[in-house]
């Protein structure tokens, strides 16, 4: 019997072990590569089918605690009888209990399920006060035509985690004061300039007219409310229980509010806290979605670079005090200012008394020097007027800029950027 051998030499044999190996790369790339676009082409489908035509107006929030913000301006599109669409990933949020014609709010998951549905949003205009877009998990929908971000608090702009509003189309402000920060920080990074139109605050407006109507409270006895930021720069992570233990020993009533967010990103502080310094009679925790009560209620607000605490003296007209906590600027926008004292600062000079470790001893005194100040009330009228412009208007003007857009996007006429 007859036996055949083929002799390949080495140089060519490597070549073709090499070119099989190449082969089978390619093979099981180019599988996973169909499997991706097949999963994708399906997640795609299942999303799709709750927004297979296409929408107006759409607002988008990550949380109910933004309800009482938007919520002004629902009532306006339900006054108008315009259709508005508000998509929230909070399953309670007040507004899917809410009694509309006009307004379709609806719960579109919480986590990465909501997301997937914004990711794929097919609309006109999407209007959020939840940062990030483009940035992380919520990517622009190609489906989208425009993004504009809704001020949720009156400060420079400058303390959202780096590049979170660099991906909108427009912003509406708060008061002119914030243009000039804007601008700044998208020359900064050579962006192209937002579309910047200032419609005030429907927040403090209708915080405002709730005052107005609600009853007088006489403050006393004194009621201090607490409520910090959150993040290693805030008063709780700063001082924790050495300030939260000068405070109760004050004797006046106190309420403990921590941000939203602290129950989130420092939920094991908050326990601890929570744990040592329990509800009594007079020392009691608040995680209400609504702050209108605590703030008509307090005396006195206890806070650091919080938002809350312009809502308080501007809204409220109280005295406030915060803390000292040295602000790191490294992880937010404001750092690409360097050492630049920021807006906030400046305007919580004017409109409340520092606090620092070495005032702890004294909080009582410090309590009380700050309800029986006079002249911090001239400070408040002057920040008041420059960071809350077209008071009890705001709900109206955000309404007339979103349905100009609108407009604008069908076809009419492109307005300046301002």
């Amino acid at each position: 019997m007859n036996s055949f051998f083929l002799y390949i030499d080495p140089g060519t044999g490597s070549m073709l072990f090499s070119i099989i190996i190449g082969l089978a790369t390619t093979a099981v790339f180019m599988g996973r590569a169909v499997l991706i676009r097949l999963k994708a082409a399906i997640g795609r489908g299942k999303v799709e089918k709750h927004a297979s035509s296409r929408l107006g107006i759409v607002i988008y929030t990550d949380s109910k605690r933004y309800w009482p913000l938007f919520e002004p301006l629902c009532r306006e599109f339900e006054r108008r009888k315009i259709p508005l669409v508000y998509f929230t990933q909070s399953p309670d949020d007040p507004a899917l209990s809410g009694k509309f014609s006009y307004v379709r709010a609806e719960y579109i998951g919480g986590g990465n399920a909501g997301l997937a549905r914004m990711n794929f949003l097919n609309a006109d205009i999407c209007l959020s006060t939840t940062p990030d877009v483009g940035v992380l998990q919520w990517k622009r929908s190609r489906d989208c035509r425009y993004y504009i971000f809704l001020a949720h608090a009156v400060d420079e702009m400058l303390g959202y985690r780096m590049f979170s509003l660099d991906f909108f189309d427009a912003l509406f402000l708060t008061g002119d004061f914030q243009k000039p920060y804007i601008r700044r920080i998208e020359a900064l990074r050579s962006l192209p300039p937002k579309e910047l139109v200032t419609v005030g605050y429907p927040l403090m407006d209708a915080q405002a007219a709730r005052l107005a109507a609600a009853e007088k409270n006489h403050g006393s006895p004194c009621t201090v409310l607490v409520a910090p930021s959150w993040g290693p720069s805030s008063i709780l992570s700063r001082f924790g229980e050495e300030f939260l233990r000068a405070v109760r020993a004050t004797g006046f009533n106190v309420i403990v509010r921590p941000h939203p967010q602290s129950l989130v990103s420092e939920r094991p502080l908050i326990d601890a806290l929570m744990k040592e310094f329990p509800d009594d009679a007079s020392f009691s925790w608040n995680f209400d979605n609504d702050n209108f009560e605590c703030m008509r209620t307090a005396s006195v607000l206890i806070s650091d670079f919080s938002g809350i605490v312009f809502d308080f003296a501007l809204v409220f007209d109280k005295p406030v005090i915060y803390a000292d906590t040295a602000f790191d600027a490294g992880i937010y926008d404001a750092a690409w200012l360097g050492d630049e004292k920021l807006w906030r600062f400046s305007a919580l000079e004017k409109i409340g008394i520092a606090l620092s470790r070495e005032h702890f001893a004294g909080m009582r005194q410090v309590i009380e020097g700050a309800v029986a100040d006079t002249v911090l009330a001239e400070g408040r009228k002057e920040i008041r007027e420059q960071a809350w412009m077209f008071r009890g208007d705001s709900a109206r003007l955000i309404a007339d800029a979103l349905i100009a857009k609108q407009s604008e996007l069908a076809g009419g006429a492109c307005s300046p950027v301002s």
